[in-house]
């Protein structure tokens, strides 16, 4: 085996190097420039109007299958996971405190390019063999773009499909059983619980999901938030010194491994990316399901999840890791910590024994992950085979769950998927850039009193 994960790592490292180095990363970054500049910074601007559209009652609307909410529910079930508490911590660590500098710039771009993604999910979404709505890219791509441009709707479906089985599933399986080890859980029990509850949940389709969604990810992102910012209040006068550490070292490389002020950009802007999927192309499969007759509308309620990801959730962990200074930190091998050892020992140090909501927090996030996912590539394989595969991809997304929780690893298996995670982006912002006049001029023509 070892022959063929040097083989395979051969291929794909060189691969995963590219889609996560600075070419794509800059083509998204780009993305979310040229649409939020295209649109007269509105999305900025509108938030509080989203927040309003989020909360309408949806009763009057006919079309589609979930309310506004629900849909955004199910996009954050997807993306609020292990990236905002280890993929901050991550990015800190190889970063240095200023990353989080850079998350910040690539998130307020993000909320323009996540505006403009539900936007034509939902002008150009379908109505599939059971009158269920369907959307997001490779539809968006197909029917907006033309018949032509079918070769790259099939790549993104059939990347997404394969990257959701180790991004959305395998590896968040993983960290679950991994968590629940450490106090004594047998890792094939928690994989048998997870894939039972995961069943149960998926086996009734995108109102099923979006009901666990919207159940589960509002409390524990309040919860999540509540301990961050107690942590914070018993620290509070570092905090003012916290921003200011930030706000230095993002211009100059400090505290980041090898002190290049270009690593701190890249991660601050890769993490940001992993943590609210702005650009990647999932979100708006779960838009394109919303009762709504207006794009202009879900799009408002669209953004909102990137504002709340990275400008809320992932700057309350940054901070509790900064006031606490935990990035300094070592262990046994002395090396610095990082990831969710990182955030644990965090709270450990601003509250005794708080590092347990962290815990909690992985445990909830990832299951909620694994949910939002399962619809992503069950959309992905509907695309590619049918209607005819749906039982099948759910039976398989269950299994893998269990044996994700089992026999998973952070190895060559979950970088492959992660390099078909970044493979996503690159039709999906292409689409994005030629359709962008479209996202303009149904903006420019809508009415946003009323």
């Amino acid at each position: 085996m070892g022959g063929l994960e040097t083989a395979i790592r051969a291929i794909n490292d060189p691969i995963n190097g590219l889609v996560w180095g600075w070419p794509t990363v800059s083509l998204i970054a780009l993305t979310g420039m040229v649409l939020m500049f295209g649109l007269r910074l509105m999305p900025l601007r509108r938030l509080g109007y989203g927040i309003a559209m989020m909360l309408r009652p949806a009763h009057q609307e006919t079309d589609g299958e979930i309310t506004p909410f629900q849909a955004l529910m199910t996009s954050l079930s997807a993306t609020i996971g292990t990236g905002n508490i280890a993929g901050v911590a991550g990015a800190i660590a190889v970063g240095g405190p200023g990353a989080v500098f850079w998350m910040w710039i690539i998130a307020l771009f993000g909320i323009a390019t996540k505006y403009a993604e539900a936007v034509l999910a939902v002008r150009f979404r379908t109505t599939d063999a059971n009158g269920q709505h369907v959307g997001g890219p490779m539809y968006y791509i197909l029917n907006g773009l033309g018949s032509r441009w079918a070769w790259m709707a099939v790549l993104f479906a059939l990347f997404g499909m394969l990257a959701g089985f180790g991004i959305g599933n395998g590896v968040q399986a993983f960290e679950v059983s991994s968590a629940l080890s450490l106090i004594g859980v047998p890792k094939l029990v928690t994989g048998i619980a997870l894939g039972a509850m995961v069943f149960a949940v998926v086996i009734g389709g995108i109102q099923r999901i979006a009901q666990a969604a919207s159940a589960i990810v509002p409390l524990m992102s309040v919860l999540y938030v509540g301990a961050c910012l107690l942590v914070l209040l018993l620290n509070a006068g570092a905090v003012p010194e916290a921003f200011s550490t930030i706000v230095g070292n993002a211009f100059t490389g400090e505290a980041a491994v090898g002190g290049a002020l270009g690593q701190v950009i890249l991660m601050g802007f890769k993490r940001g990316i992993f943590s609210n999927e702005a650009g990647l192309g999932s979100a708006p499969m779960a838009h394109a399901a919303a009762k709504t007759t207006d794009p202009v509308r879900q799009g408002t309620v669209a953004m909102l999840g990137t504002f709340i990801d990275t400008l809320i959730i992932c700057t309350m962990t940054a901070l509790v890791i900064i006031t606490t200074k935990a990035h300094e930190l070592m262990n046994g091998a002395g090396e610095r910590l990082s990831g969710a050892d990182l955030s644990i020992a965090a709270f450990n140090a601003g509250l005794p024994g708080s590092g347990t909501v962290v815990t909690v927090g992985l445990v909830v996030f990832a299951f909620t992950t694994i949910l939002g996912w399962s619809f992503y590539g069950e959309r992905c394989t509907t695309f590619l085979f049918g209607e005819q595969a749906v039982l099948p991809f759910r039976l398989v997304w269950v299994a893998v769950v269990v044996i994700g929780a089992v026999a998973g690893d952070r190895g060559v298996v979950w970088s492959i998927a992660d390099t078909l995670n970044g493979l996503m982006a690159l039709p999906n912002l292409v689409a994005l850039l030629l359709l962008s006049g479209t996202v303009i001029k149904l903006t420019s023509n809508y009415r946003f009193d009323r």
